[in-house]
């Protein structure tokens, strides 16, 4: 794996998305089996750069980093987030992440239209302009990259997750993606416990 700097820039901004019911990191990371997540997804060795939107805690942008062949982008806006982060991937000596703390629903991601292969939206399509996102990952992809969407299956029993009036079912995140203009590799992919997935594909 080509290895490149360790970069960490910082952005104001002032949208946060919509509050999920985050617990602290030991808990969460009990919900999660990152790299069979990110199989599932189809994030592979032919991804040279991937984009986390909405990192948090890097559960998914560390792993990630070890399977792209050049490196993971990640933004949030959470400062805490930032630097837990940012001391996990050097305490596991990952260098070829970039972190970004931006508000990237209202300024995007100031990355150039097609230059990544992958584009994760991990728990994050209960924002209020979720085709906002999906727009900008849209417009950074490359002709054939690919979108990963996971979220909190829709159940109420649920131990954490948005409310039930915010949280997306697979098929809003499908309806949403198409709007857009993905095509729809996988409608619903089981990733439990408590969570789907969705891939979708960005024409040639």
């Amino acid at each position: 794996m080509r290895k490149g700097a360790f970069t960490l820039r910082s952005i104001k901004g002032n949208m946060k998305i919509r509050e999920s019911g985050m617990p602290d990191n030991n808990m969460w990371e009990t919900f999660f089996s990152p790299c069979e997540t990110l199989s599932k997804l189809r994030l592979d060795h032919s991804v040279s750069i991937a984009v986390d939107f909405g990192f948090g805690y890097g559960t998914f942008l560390i792993p990630a980093s070890r399977i792209v062949t050049d490196k993971v982008i990640g933004f949030d806006i959470e400062s805490e987030m930032f630097e837990h982060t940012e001391e996990s991937a050097k305490n596991a000596g990952i260098e070829n992440i970039e972190l970004v703390l931006r508000d990237i629903v209202t300024q995007g991601t100031a990355l150039s239209n097609e230059s990544v292969d992958y584009v994760m939206l991990f728990n994050i399509l209960h924002a209020r302009h979720p085709e906002l996102l999906l727009k900008e990952a849209f417009r950074i992809l490359k002709p054939n990259g690919k979108a990963g969407i996971t979220h909190w299956n829709y159940e109420a029993g649920t131990p954490r997750g948005p409310s039930m009036e915010i949280r997306p079912t697979s098929e809003h995140c499908v309806l949403w993606a198409e709007d857009i203009g993905f095509d729809i590799i996988d409608e619903r992919i089981n990733l439990p416990p408590h969570h789907y997935g969705v891939v979708a594909k960005k024409g040639e």
